[in-house]
């Protein structure tokens, strides 16, 4: 059964400026040759979408085809790691830094730290200041929280943008995404087949098990991110396609739908750029956006302990 699912907030809360004050924000980078381990995927008829939508104003449906050229993708989202090379060598501050502040789940906010600030319809989502891609949970935790091996979050679209274009990329399409994410297994709604993700035994991503948001189990071993190069790979060798982390991609975030209510979302994210994969924070009872066709949209300047990337080169 569909669900009939309104609201965003749970998946990546918004800023809420122009997306002109973010882009005039940001700075010039260098560019670099370094090099990035990376897989080839074939080209050839790809598919986005899903003709069995789970969330109807999402604009998951209907499946659509299209003929891709090959191209080259990080075998993992790019990692924290990763991220401190680009700004040791550029200098580069993420918008988070700029604004002073990112959001984070409200679970992984340290007790000693005094926040009120929810975001609107999504009360779990807290604004921290001082929270960034260092100190993911805000000010001075990175000597716990910051793991090398771990994706990179609180980056905006603009950001991912920015470190894609020094790593001589580009951030993927949507069909790219999906036709990678699927590991050539065709019309499959996760990139390792058929059987759900549940709360008790099968955990083949990084996804949320209890009562969101309540209680998380963490059965799979996460409460948060995991590494981004854990659980096992699709059959392309690639980790995390879904789960762990929402993915920026190339595309604006649209809504191809004559249902009233999509229409009604659609105009509450124009200027949105599209998120693939789901997170750390979906659940089927919720947010059950962690499959292969699966969509969400933010607003380009927004950032959260979410919402990382991986770069994609042209063959």
């Amino acid at each position: 059964m569909p669900l009939n699912q309104k609201d965003t907030a749970c998946c990546s809360p918004s800023r809420e400026i122009p997306t002109s004050q973010a882009d005039q924000s940001l700075l010039q980078v260098n560019f670099s040759n370094k090099t990035y381990k990376h897989i080839k995927v074939p080209g050839g008829q790809a598919l986005v979408g899903t003709d069995k939508p789970q969330i109807l104003e999402d604009g998951e449906g209907p499946m659509k085809k299209k003929r891709i050229k090959a191209f080259k993708i990080g075998v993992t989202a790019v990692t924290n790691e990763d991220f401190l090379t680009f700004v040791e060598d550029t200098g580069y501050v993420t918008e988070a830094e700029i604004f002073g502040w990112s959001f984070v789940f409200w679970a992984q906010v340290p007790e000693d730290y005094d926040t009120n600030m929810g975001s609107r319809g999504a009360q779990w989502w807290r604004r921290v200041d001082g929270a960034n891609w260092q100190d993911v949970n805000g000010p001075k935790t990175s000597n716990q929280f910051w793991h090398p091996s771990h994706p990179v979050v609180h980056v905006s679209w603009n950001d991912a943008l920015a470190y894609a274009k020094w790593a001589g990329g580009r951030l993927a399409t949507e069909f790219e995404w999906e036709h990678a994410a699927r590991g050539g297994l065709g019309d499959v709604p996760y990139p390792w087949g058929q059987k759900d993700p549940d709360d008790e035994a099968h955990f083949p991503c990084n996804i949320w098990q209890g009562r969101f948001p309540d209680f998380n189990s963490s059965l799979d071993g996460w409460a948060a991110t995991s590494p981004a190069r854990s659980f096992a790979p699709n059959n392309y060798g690639l980790y995390n396609m879904v789960g762990n982390v929402w993915e920026w991609t190339a595309d604006p975030f649209t809504i191809a739908s004559n249902r009233q209510a999509a229409r009604k979302k659609m105009e509450t994210m124009r200027g949105f750029k599209l998120l693939k994969g789901g997170s750390f924070l979906c659940h089927q009872s919720y947010c059950y956006r962690y499959r292969i066709a699966a969509r969400s949209g933010n607003s380009p300047e927004s950032t959260t302990s979410h919402q990382g990337f991986r770069v994609v080169w042209d063959n």
